[in-house]
């Protein structure tokens, strides 16, 4: 299935910019608890979709910001390629969200593998893309050679459509390793953050850690002697490959482990990898070697961020919670005003995803 819908979705925007009326873009839904509470009149590209170039040699992939990321990554692996940051789907239950190569850009949210392979950030080679003036505007290209100046392609990643909308993307794709294995070790929370700290250090085929309820899981990732000889000296007891599968897939990069399905709001926290244990209430599961930390809390917004802040790191209220206030970590005024100047640029009439990252903008 291949539909190019840019010649509507400009004639969308135009209208709406000729009347100073706000759009609330909308892919396949699985994401839009993601973010400020949207506001505008939803402008649905989920019929923008087809694959416009996969080069399996080339390791890249061309397609519209509308299709399925199942579709793509069932595509990528008839070559044994996939996406290296294993982007989440968030698959709950029987709803019928559908996520998107566009979402998965616009969200710039990573899988267990992030940390290692790259965000989508540094993944994306190029895209096609609408302004708030209705203009259609390509960034970057499908080679690395093309990657060079000011990467405007890879200002859109994280961006969650603010600047502009994703029509086509090009990203890098990557053979998928050799041998995967995991390992799991009966560890506190403390001892767990020192091991992943001390192996973060060595040249160890580690493409994914987390860490629950005193049990640390490790993914290995490579060649079969590499990960032979790193599963050895990490130690451990080793888990089935169906079992580890499920683990990494579903329950983590996409969500369905039990933590994610708790009661009150869901904080995400990002932290420098040398940090301890945090003394803060609630529940916690740690990927990315201690860089990356889930907090199921109903402290205040101001207590965590406080805390969070004074090891050098910031916390998004990911799922829950108000919606209303400040979601995603406050800026330096600073840097707050290059993300207005960046916006005016792109967007000068704010027509586009107005407040979903800060109330302004």
């Amino acid at each position: 299935m291949s539909r190019d819908s840019t010649t509507e979705i400009r004639e969308r925007v135009r209208a709406a910019a000729a009347d100073g009326a706000p759009l609330s873009i909308v892919g396949g839904g699985s994401k839009s608890f993601y973010g400020r509470t949207p506001r505008g009149e939803p402008l649905d590209l989920s019929d923008h979709v087809g694959l416009l170039n996969y080069e399996p040699k080339e390791l890249v992939l061309t397609a519209r910001a509308g299709t399925a990321l199942d579709e793509i990554e069932q595509i990528l692996a008839e070559h044994g390629q996939g996406l290296p940051f294993e982007p989440p789907r968030f698959r709950v239950g029987a709803s019928a969200a559908v996520a998107t190569l566009g979402g998965a850009i616009a969200s710039g949210l990573g899988g267990p593998a992030r940390p290692h392979a790259g965000a989508p950030r540094d993944l994306v080679l190029g895209v096609r893309a609408l302004t708030g003036r209705g203009e259609v505007l390509r960034f970057g290209g499908e080679v690395m050679k093309n990657v060079a100046g000011y990467d405007i392609s890879r200002l859109m990643a994280g961006a969650m459509g603010t600047l502009g909308i994703l029509l086509d993307i090009s990203v890098k794709v990557m053979p998928c390793p050799a041998v995967t294995h995991t390992r799991m070790l009966e560890l506190g929370v403390e001892e767990a953050l020192e091991r992943m700290t001390d192996w973060a250090a060595k040249p160890l085929p580690i493409s994914a850690t987390v860490w629950y309820g005193g049990r640390l899981w490790v993914r290995l990732s490579g060649a079969r002697l590499g990960v032979s000889s790193a599963a050895e000296s990490i130690g451990g007891e080793p888990l089935d490959d169906a079992a580890a599968e499920t683990l990494w897939r579903d329950q983590i990069r996409d969500q369905a482990h039990f933590f994610f399905a708790g009661e009150g709001p869901l904080w995400r926290l990002s932290l420098p990898s040398a940090v301890g244990p945090l003394s803060l209430a609630g529940d916690q599961l740690i990927e990315w070697s201690g860089c990356q930390r889930w907090l199921r809390s109903d402290r205040s917004a101001d207590e965590i961020r406080r805390q969070v802040t004074a090891v050098g790191g910031h916390a998004t209220l990911f799922r829950g919670g108000d919606r209303s206030g400040d979601v995603f970590h406050p800026l330096p005024e600073t840097v707050m005003r290059l993300h207005r100047r960046v916006k005016l640029a792109f967007d000068p009439l704010g027509i586009l995803n107005p407040g979903r990252l800060y109330a302004e903008f």
